[in-house]
């Protein structure tokens, strides 16, 4: 299945570079012989995107190397820099075609240089287009299918790009039509629109390598299935690490009986680990909370464990609640929200608020994280 999409995403890579190398030679012909840095500047824009497919390659055979002792989780991350790499060459094309174009608007203004279109030239660049818009379609095609950002990225700059050369024909026709130069102002806009592609490509890039929150369509259908697995009660803490394209790794705590030997115990970790591999390609480690609201005092506790919590709009969850009557202790985890502005200050006034109503108890709250709980 690794190995299909590595492929797939060669193949389509390959098809990319084939038609940005036609669309930069034609465009830079038409280019040189109209004196149009508009159009010179958008065959540059092709040339970082036949670059940016090389690098996709490059970047996907490294990503699929299998792990060693030095990288344990694998090199799927290589797939986070390469679209930084693409980021780069991006931002250098749109500073180019900015560059170029204040160049041609001092000339025409010293001399009044303008641009000069066979009708040969408008045909090539219409078609060009056409090129354009049909790399963008067929990349975002296959992007979709696979589950490869980078595809589909590609994809989408290749549509904005033939907006943006859509733009430089109305120049090519306007100047040859009307006699109006708007060859630099274009190349202008242009790179302003490659700039900002380029800055939301590295934006990405940067956010995935920090590392982001799973979807939540997905933390949902991981909980849910874990939460079916025989004897478990209530699954915690879920926690998600990303390590390339089917490439997890995570931990979970799951509330089951407390009355379980461990050998029960052992069977419902193994089936989750089972199940997380099989199904959502992770690698789980499975902690274990036991439930013991079956007395009355156990449910009392608890009670004034949730009045407490009720003061506090930051907390979005309690689990892993433990009464101990022998040792007169009181244990639980509070998730917190990213938005309280002083967490271990929220989780004192819940450990105060429940010492007071359970006096003689010792209260032990644990700090866990929002990792997968928010929408």
């Amino acid at each position: 299945m690794k190995n299909d999409r590595e492929k797939e995403i060669v193949k389509t890579s390959v098809v990319g570079i084939v038609a940005n190398v036609f669309l930069v030679a034609f465009k830079a012909f038409v280019g040189f012989l109209a004196g149009s840095v508009a159009i010179i500047m958008d065959a540059v824009n092709n040339l970082t995107d036949a670059l940016s497919s090389v690098i996709t390659i490059v970047g996907t055979k490294l990503a699929g190397k299998r792990p060693d002792k030095k990288h344990p989780y694998g090199y799927g991350r290589i797939e986070y820099l390469t679209s930084t790499l693409i980021a780069a060459l991006i931002l250098f094309a749109g500073g180019m075609a900015i560059y170029e174009s204040v160049g041609s608007i001092v000339e025409h203004f010293r001399d009044g240089a303008m641009p000069s279109f066979e009708i040969y030239s408008i045909v090539i660049v219409a078609a060009a287009i056409a090129v354009k818009v049909g790399i963008g379609l067929f990349f975002r095609r296959k992007g979709g299918a696979i589950d490869s950002d980078a595809l589909k990225a590609s994809g989408t700059d290749a549509l904005f790009d033939s907006v943006l050369s859509t733009a430089t024909l109305v120049g090519v026709l306007v100047a040859k039509f009307a006699g109006v130069y708007l060859e630099g102002y274009l190349g202008i806009l242009i790179g302003a629109f490659i700039l900002k592609s380029g800055v939301g490509v590295m934006k990405e890039a940067l956010s995935s390598m920090i590392g982001e929150r799973f979807d939540k369509e997905y933390v949902a259908a991981l909980k849910a299935d874990i939460n079916a697995v025989e004897g478990v009660r209530g699954c915690y803490d879920l926690i998600l690490n990303g390590y390339g394209h089917d490439r997890n790794v995570g931990s979970v705590h799951v509330t089951v009986a407390d009355d379980l030997t461990a050998r029960q115990i052992q069977t419902i970790e193994r089936n989750i680990a089972l199940m997380a591999y099989e199904k959502y390609h992770t690698i789980m480690t499975v902690g274990v909370y036991a439930e013991n609201l079956s007395d009355e005092n156990s449910r009392r506790i608890f009670e004034t464990v949730l009045n407490a919590v009720r003061h506090h709009p930051h907390v979005l969850q309690i689990h892993g609640f433990y009464a101990d009557e022998a040792t007169r202790a009181i244990s639980f985890d509070l998730v917190i929200s990213f938005d309280d502005p002083d967490p271990e200050e929220t989780i004192r006034l819940v450990r105060e608020e429940t010492a007071a109503a359970n006096e003689g108890y010792a209260v032990y709250v644990q700090y866990d994280r929002d990792f997968s709980l928010s929408e």
